[in-house]
């Protein structure tokens, strides 16, 4: 009779209390996620953001940074209404831990390169939040494994192994190309003046480095999306071969700029901007939307060796990531500053 009684008191646990389970992140942390179904994600960070919100946008609970008014349009209008977080990490401000606690997340998910004190900056937010936490690392070359990991955490198993199949699958069909082709000496400038550089051995730099011999060398290198600042000294120096520009940098006007004009690219018009819609195909922040970066890139560099249509690359992306269906139209306006046939 007591051992039933004992059997009854722990089946009334279990109910009550709800069904737990634990998350082995990247750091090798064991997180107890106190409910064995996440149904409210928050982030922290915008590298986090496109991840989750590709696999599971109803389950986000804020964005880490706002939906600029040109990028609304990309975004399902349901969405747009979240509240905005903060980051953890970055130069657009800490976490508004006042927000995160009223949105009452199960889980806040960090996605991304793995900070020194990565560790120990998870276990701080726990603590302070009572919160699970966990980090997931991803790299240029593993968003397929990082997807599969964040499918295993939100319970989206299927969803992530599609995600994660379209990472591999392109990854691996890049890598064939540049396996094949003398890689072309590129910089990438950035800055109202155009002479910052995403230098060689940045996190930053890991599209650049992959597809291209990043000729940017510097003491320092830094990690930072504002890049490492240089001056046109160093630049005719180097002497690259192409020249590719962030949105919103000096893109029109080195074309007329004797300067500028002194660096061959520029003479040659090999110099590029690179698409932005609703984000920096080429990183910043450094993300899964990389993954546009890498085959605009080779239609850029190595078109001989390319045997896809952009196209159908760049609107499958956008389907699957930002739930979106991209028009030839749209394409063609987010591409727009290119002088080749893509």
């Amino acid at each position: 009779m007591k051992k039933a009684f004992l059997i009854i008191v722990l089946i009334m646990v279990v109910v009550f209390s709800g069904f737990s389970r634990t998350f082995v992140d990247s750091t090798g942390r064991t997180v107890d996620l106190k409910t064995d179904k996440i149904e409210r994600v928050a982030i922290s960070g915008p590298l986090a953001q496109m991840m989750v919100f590709a696999i599971a946008p109803e389950k986000l609970v804020g964005f880490s940074i706002a939906i600029g008014q040109d990028e609304e349009q990309f975004f399902p209008e349901k969405y747009l209404n979240l509240p905005v977080l903060g980051q953890l990490y970055g130069t657009h401000g800490e976490l508004n831990l006042e927000s995160l606690l009223a949105a009452k997340p199960d889980v806040i998910v960090d996605l991304g390169e793995p900070k020194g004190t990565i560790k120990e900056d998870m276990q701080a937010i726990q603590d302070q939040t009572k919160i699970p936490t966990v980090h997931i690392s991803c790299y240029l070359n593993n968003y397929g494994e990082a997807f599969e990991k964040l499918g295993e955490l939100l319970g989206d198993e299927d969803r992530a192994a599609i995600l994660s199949d379209y990472c591999s699958n392109s990854y691996s069909q890049v890598s064939n190309i540049v396996s094949k082709v003398d890689k072309k000496r590129c910089v990438y400038l950035l800055g109202d003046k155009g002479l910052n550089v995403i230098a060689n051995k940045s996190y930053q730099a890991e599209l650049i480095n992959f597809m291209t011999n990043n000729i940017a060398t510097v003491d320092n290198p830094t990690s930072k999306g504002t890049g490492n600042e240089i001056d046109m000294e160093q630049l005719l120096i180097w002497q690259p071969d192409v020249i590719f520009f962030a949105p919103g940098s000096v893109y029109s006007k080195v074309g007329s700029n004797y300067l500028w004009k002194a660096i061959k690219a520029v003479r040659n018009k090999n110099y590029y901007e690179v698409p932005m819609g609703p984000y920096n195909w080429m990183g910043f922040p450094p993300s899964v939307q990389r993954y546009l970066g890498m085959f605009w890139l080779a239609k850029i560099l190595y078109p001989e060796d390319c045997d896809f249509n952009l196209y159908t690359k760049v609107k499958q992306y956008f389907a699957l990531f930002y739930h979106y269906d991209l028009t030839q139209a749209k394409f063609e306006e987010l591409v727009g500053n290119e002088n080749t046939n893509l």
